[in-house]
C-alpha cells in the first residue's frame, strides 16, 4: 500500500518505520525538511506537489496537535479520491466536524503509548483506540496493524472518547501539574518522590498547545471538581488526624482500584 505520513516528529518516524519494514510503500513530508534527515526506508518529500505523482492510498496525519488540522487542509488537494485519510491525535477536538466536510473516507485512532513515557520498542500491555465513526477498511487496517504490536485495542466514538481521555489525560495531567506546584528542593529524593519528578518532567517537556488542548477537554471541570472534593476530604482526615477515618478511606480507595483497574 502507499503510504503518506504527515510530519516526522517521534511519532511519524515511528510509523515510517513501522510501516516500511512491513513491505508498505511509504513517503513522510514535513513543513521542515530537516525532520527528514533521519527517517530511513522511504520517500522523503519537501514539496506538495511531489505527493501528486505518488498518489496514496492511505495518509496518516502525525502532525502535533495545533497543526493537524491545517496539515490535512494542506495536503488534500494532493490527494486521490479513493484515499483514506486518518490521524492518531490525542486531542479530536474538531476533527468529527473536519472529516465530515472533507469529503473523503477516514479514520481515527489514538495511540495510547505517546513517546514520552511509553518504550517504542517494547509496546506489550499498552493500548490504543479505534473511533467506531469512519471507514471500516481503514479501521481493519489500523486495527490489525495495532494486533501485531499486541496493543490492547478499545473502541471508542469520538464523544465516548473525549469523555474517557478527560479521565485518562486530563486528571493525571492535572494531577501532576499540581505536584509541580508543590516541589520543593530535595537532597535526598525517595523513590515515591523521584517517580512522580520524572513524570512531571515529562509532562512538562511536552507541546503547550497539546497540554492545552487536553486541559481544554470539556469533560475535564467535572473531573477536576471531583478531585477538590477529593482533596478537601483529605485535607479534613489529616487536620483533624483521624486515623479511623483515614484507615477508611484508604481501604475505600483500594477496593475501589481493584474494581476499576484490576
Amino acid at each position: 500500500m502507499r503510504i503518506l505520513i504527515i510530519g516526522a516528529g517521534k511519532m511519524g518516524k515511528f510509523f515510517c518505520d513501522l510501516l516500511s519494514d512491513a513491505g508498505h510503500d511509504v513517503a513522510i513530508i514535513d513543513v521542515d525538511p530537516k525532520r527528514l534527515l533521519y527517517t530511513f526506508n522511504c520517500r522523503r518529500f519537501k514539496d506538495l506537489k511531489e505527493i501528486d505523482e505518488f498518489a496514496p492510498q492511505l495518509v496518516i496525519n502525525a502532525a502535533t496537535v495545533k497543526y493537524t488540522i491545517p496539515a490535512f487542509e494542506a495536503v488534500l488537494p494532493h490527494i486521490p479520491d479513493y484515499a483514506i485519510i486518518s490521524d492518531i491525535a490525542s486531542v479530536k477536538t474538531g476533527l468529527p466536524e473536519f472529516y465530515a466536510k472533507a469529503g473523503f473516507r477516514f479514520v481515527s485512532t489514538h495511540p495510547m503509548f505517546g513517546p514520552t513515557f511509553a518504550s517504542l520498542s517494547n509496546l506489550t500491555n499498552e493500548n490504543a483506540i479505534i473511533i467506531t465513526e469512519g471507514d471500516k477498511e481503514g479501521q481493519d487496517f489500523f486495527r490489525t496493524l495495532y494486533r501485531n504490536l499486541n496493543l490492547n485495542i478499545t473502541d471508542y466514538s469520538f464523544a465516548e472518547h473525549d469523555l474517557k481521555t478527560s479521565y485518562t489525560l486530563s486528571l493525571p495531567f492535572a494531577a501532576t501539574l499540581l505536584f509541580a506546584e508543590g516541589m520543593d528542593t530535595q537532597d535526598a529524593p525517595g523513590t515515591t518522590f523521584k517517580r512522580h519528578l520524572d513524570i512531571t518532567r515529562g509532562l512538562l517537556s511536552e507541546d503547550d498547545f497539546l497540554i492545552q488542548e487536553i486541559l481544554f477537554n470539556p469533560n475535564t471541570p467535572a473531573r477536576l471538581s471531583s478531585m477538590r472534593k477529593a482533596l478537601d476530604n483529605l485535607s479534613s482526615l489529616i487536620e483533624n488526624r483521624d486515623a479511623e477515618g483515614l484507615r477508611g478511606h484508604l481501604s475505600s480507595l483500594r477496593k475501589l482500584l481493584v474494581q476499576k483497574h484490576d
